[in-house]
């Protein structure tokens, strides 16, 4: 068996509630919104895993989890076989010299007061590595590797001097600067224009081929996925209901929120038409979930058993699981 770079057992987070002066005085119960509960699941050496979902279902709490920038609930991250959560602070830090992060929005994850080159070298300094000369030496040559050439160009410009494009390019070249082995995309291409999307996947894939990177790529984008993705994991309330190798999720959808998520993706015949969308209402408040499938008051395929019964994923073909009780 292959050892996954990364390994989540039963990963969960929960945020406390804040209550008010009556809730405190009647003596209620302390309420959480649990964002992440219960999720497993493996990332392979260079693969691209996808977490997808509508917004609020707990995939960039994962992610940030996954990295310890915010500190798990309860379960098991494992990374290369050790685990994260018995690090101690040496061991974090150069954890985190090996598992980087892309973050969303490229507007507001660069410092507006530093120049490209001061971004880019950051990381270097704050893990005292290489002398001022090498360290120049390898932001040039991250610059490049992302594309920003001649980097003689950009070292000295901020980022308001910056297209949207170009800023997210220096986020990828501040995560590559350390060399990784694990680099969490945060729906790193959601923020850009259309025509600039596919420029970065392609940066992206390529990278990973160069540097033999694994990624946990997180988006509400099932086309981006479906594009760049190995395999997928379709998030809802803090669970994975399905997950699978891209293509069969995207073409053979089996869970009804999955189903709903891809009828729901705009198609570029407007003569086509599109069926019922197996979903309906709002997404229920992650404070009180819903007994049994969470899923179960959205969906129109529920039966009285979904109201109190939570399915248990089950593999429905290989390397394809499901939690829904249509399947059992």
């Amino acid at each position: 068996m292959v050892e996954p770079v990364i390994r989540v057992i039963n990963l969960k987070k929960y945020f406390p509630v804040r209550a008010g002066l009556l809730d405190i005085l009647r003596r209620k119960p302390r309420l959480y919104i649990r964002a992440v509960d219960g999720v497993t699941f493996d990332i392979y050496e260079k693969e691209v895993f996808c977490l997808a979902g509508e917004s609020g279902c707990g995939k960039t709490t994962t992610g940030r989890t996954i990295l310890r920038l915010i500190e798990p609930t309860d379960g098991k991250i494992f990374f290369k076989g050790e685990d994260v959560l018995n690090y101690t602070n040496e061991e974090l830090k150069n954890f985190r010299r090996r598992a980087q992060i892309i973050f969303q929005d490229p507007y507001e994850s660069l410092n507006p007061m530093m120049t490209v080159y001061s971004i880019v070298e950051e990381p270097l300094k704050v893990h005292k590595i290489g002398s001022k000369e090498e360290r120049y030496d390898m932001v040039m040559r991250a610059l490049e590797d992302v594309e920003l050439k001649p980097p003689e160009d950009f070292i000295h410009r901020r980022p308001h001097e910056l297209s949207g494009g170009q800023r997210q390019r220096v986020a990828i070249a501040r995560a590559l600067i350390l060399n990784p082995e694990f680099i969490v995309a945060d729906e790193p291409v959601s923020m850009l224009d259309m025509s600039i999307r596919a420029e970065i996947l392609n940066l992206m894939l390529k990278l990973r081929d160069e540097h033999s990177l694994t990624y946990l790529f997180i988006t509400h984008d099932l086309a981006v996925a479906k594009y760049i993705c190995d395999r997928i994991a379709i998030m809802y309330l803090g669970k994975i209901v399905e997950l699978g190798p891209a293509e069969e999720i995207i073409d053979n959808p089996l869970h009804p929120y999955t189903q709903a998520l891809i009828a729901a993706v705009p198609t570029p015949d407007p003569e086509e038409k599109i069926g019922e969308i197996p979903i309906k209402g709002e997404v229920p408040s992650p404070i009180n979930i819903p007994r049994g499938c969470r899923f179960h008051p959205r969906c129109i395929y529920a039966r009285p058993e979904c109201k109190v019964r939570e399915p248990k994923p089950i593999e429905v073909s290989k390397g394809h699981y499901v939690a829904c009780l249509l399947y059992e």
